[in-house]
């Protein structure tokens, strides 16, 4: 269809850039994490609420719908011709591979430093760390429940993937992309999304990342991702978004202001949840928009630090919580001004992992295999010998050639 990006030829820079700074607010978000009033492995003995707790919890409800919504329109670029197979054995050498891997390495060690005072070292965790299922006991996958669900989602959309790549189904939404492209009216996703909440959260804990226990929240990342897939690789589509991008912007201050206001002056605290969670599904669809709109206006250009950045994204991610963690245990209990604790846990956590990914694994096949990044290709070089005897023969040929 003439209406969709050629999955080829017209890469979506944009989509990178977007993907590099999601995961980099999330190394940012974890930090914040050792310092605000909620719950986590490591704390800081002086907790903030206040500023620090607004904006974190407005950054939580729109930057990992927004990770599942351009995974979305990602897997549909990197699709090309694959089969159902070929696709789901690509997501298992991209996601499941590192996933396992990181059960028995990442997450140990964030849950040991956690509970570091009942256990002598890491190696004597490591023999109870099936005792029970976190937070009550020690198994959990933690950070990485977000390469558990994009699996899932592998796993529940590969039967379709002939459907949804169908011209059939192309043309179908080229012929209703006239409605998606005029002012707003992406807001019409929001139905099934809060419609999805309404049902499934009388059932359904929100936002525990178990994937058993998270049926509402994992319906709503589906429906992201879905959104991705099928609306963004149309170019009239995001084309609209890039130039409607200051109306989902107010309409992303709106939702924002009414719900932090909002249920102070509802008449019932019932009223005030609802109102809560209503505007949190709004939030994190219009931000979603607003950010994707900058980013195809702003970022939508080529660089040599894209391309390093792109491929390093990924082992950052898988890396950075278990670093965080054990940087953040030993910087909390060092008598300094709080910001300095901040800046120190930030700039010592992204020079160990950025540094383990430039110096290790970018140069090892293996540590590339788990870490979820394509194998580096061996050129096939000329035999010793050969090079080494090429200036003999020729100058050979050349004396002969004059006794002639």
């Amino acid at each position: 269809m003439t209406t969709y990006t050629n999955q080829k030829s017209e890469r979506q820079y944009y989509i990178d850039w977007l993907r590099i700074l999601l995961i980099l607010s999330v190394f940012l978000f974890h930090i914040g994490m050792i310092f605000n009033t909620w719950g986590w492995h490591v704390k800081n003995d002086q907790l903030y609420g206040g500023m620090l707790q607004k904006i974190m919890s407005f950054l939580h409800y729109w930057r990992m719908p927004l990770l599942f919504l351009i995974s979305g329109a990602g897997t549909y670029f990197a699709l090309g011709k694959r089969t159902s197979a070929q696709y789901l054995g690509e997501r298992f050498r991209r996601l499941f591979i590192p996933f396992v891997v990181g059960i028995f390495t990442l997450v140990p060690v964030q849950v040991y430093i956690e509970r570091a005072s009942s256990y002598s070292s890491l190696l004597d965790f490591y023999p109870h760390m099936f005792e029970g299922v976190y937070p009550a006991g020690n198994f959990s996958w933690h950070h990485l429940w977000f390469i558990v669900y994009l699996f899932v989602i592998a796993l529940l959309i590969s039967p379709f993937l002939n459907m949804l790549r169908s011209e059939r189904f192309l043309w179908f939404v080229s012929s209703i992309e006239g409605f998606f492209t005029k002012p707003f009216a992406l807001n019409i996703i929001l139905i099934p999304m809060i419609l999805s909440q309404i049902i499934l959260r009388e059932y359904f804990e929100v936002n525990t990342n178990d994937l058993f226990n998270d049926g509402a929240s994992l319906a709503l990342y589906i429906i992201f991702f879905m959104s991705g897939f099928m609306l963004l690789p149309n170019k009239n589509i995001i084309e609209a978004i890039r130039k409607q991008r200051l109306l989902y912007l107010v309409e992303t201050i709106a939702a924002t202001v009414i719900m932090f206001r909002g249920p102070a002056l509802a008449g019932s605290e019932r009223t005030g949840d609802i109102i809560w969670d209503v505007c949190s599904v709004v939030i994190a669809l219009t931000c979603g928009l607003t950010a994707i709109g900058y980013a195809k206006q702003y970022l939508n250009s080529d660089s040599k630090f894209r391309k390093l950045a792109n491929e390093a994204i990924f082992p950052f991610y898988l890396l950075h919580q278990p670093v965080i963690v054990v940087v953040g245990y030993f910087v909390v209990g060092v008598h300094i001004p709080v910001l300095m604790k901040f800046v120190l846990i930030t700039v010592t956590s992204f020079t160990i992992v950025a540094g383990l990914y430039w110096l290790v694994i970018r140069h090892i096949n293996f540590l590339r295999l788990i870490f979820g990044l394509k194998m580096i290709k061996k050129e096939k070089q000329e035999p010793v010998p050969a090079l080494l005897l090429s200036p003999l023969m020729a100058e050979t040929n050349r004396s002969l050639s004059e006794m002639r």
